[in-house]
């Protein structure tokens, strides 16, 4: 069976090979007449082309987004095992049933969150584009944690643990942080930041979103500025204003978290799906 997904050095996507490698242990193995759709916003013509050629398709909690999506057909090379909330449902015309939440819930089960002591009462977690060093220096100004999308995965999932509450731009930061029980705020830099997705997520499990609003800081460019110290005043300026807006936002916003009842029962139906799965593989289905 072989795994389709984002290969960007993101967070997000990077959890595909962390966590599908572990809790489906001998199955992934780049079989191409198999191919397992995962975690990431990958249900769009661009990804369900890259799959077309495999004898069996398996969706399991990807939602819906991005890219060409016009005339999606889910025909019987398919086998749907959940998808990432009750949106994605809706666009495919699929049973409400299949409406779980995102996959990287079962994250819970194979990393000892619990063991980690708290070191940051806030962190921030920008989307992987607009991540950097300017953000790392903004938050050490006002004592925030930084979290990059981009660090391996164990590092991500550790620094979370670590959080009392987290500002996340990427949603992933903000879906694991919610899995840890960590109270999070959703924000806003930029309008390429796809509400669909989070809405749709967010209605998974119940929780309202209620984005933070913020400009998007721009980066160090060292090659187009000539005179380095009119950049380092610019910087230095930008990275301020920056951490001041996230200061303002943890006394304006209110954290979400979804309930732990709720949480748990996702968290169950989507061990449901996934023994499923294994059962399948197990009696040859997809043989």
């Amino acid at each position: 069976m072989k795994i389709y997904y984002y290969k960007e050095q993101n967070f997000g996507d990077q959890l595909n090979p962390w966590l599908w490698n572990q809790i489906l242990p001998g199955l992934i193995d780049n079989d191409e007449k198999i191919a397992f759709l995962g975690i990431g916003t990958l249900l769009n013509n661009v990804y369900l082309t890259k799959m077309k050629k495999a004898r069996h398709k398996i969706i399991f909690s990807t939602g819906f987004g991005y890219g060409k999506q016009d005339n999606i057909d889910l025909d019987s090379t398919y086998k749907i095992y959940c998808v990432r909330g009750p949106l994605t449902a809706q666009k495919l015309g699929l049973p409400g049933k299949l409406a779980i939440t995102d996959g990287a819930l079962l994250v819970r089960g194979v990393f000892d969150y619990k063991s980690y002591k708290k070191k940051y009462k806030y962190a921030y977690m920008p989307h992987y584009q607009l991540a950097g060093d300017g953000w790392a220096l903004a938050c050490e100004k006002i004592g925030f944690g930084y979290i990059d999308p981009s660090w391996p995965v164990d590092k991500v999932l550790s620094s979370i643990s670590e959080t009392e509450i987290l500002l996340a731009e990427a949603m992933h930061g903000a879906i694991i942080a919610d899995t840890f029980r960590v109270p999070w705020i959703p924000i806003i830099t930029n309008t390429s930041i796809l509400k669909f997705k989070w809405l749709d997520w967010c209605a998974s499990l119940g929780v309202d979103y209620q984005p933070a609003y913020m400009e998007r800081l721009h980066h160090p460019r060292e090659k187009l500025d000539l005179y380095t110290p009119v950049r380092r005043v610019r910087d230095v300026f930008r990275q301020s204003q920056a951490g001041k807006k996230l200061t303002e936002i943890t006394k304006t916003y209110k954290p979400a978290l979804s309930i732990q009842t709720k949480a748990d029962e996702c968290y169950d139906k989507l061990y449901g799906q996934l023994e499923s799965l294994q059962k399948d593989m197990a009696n040859g289905v997809f043989k």
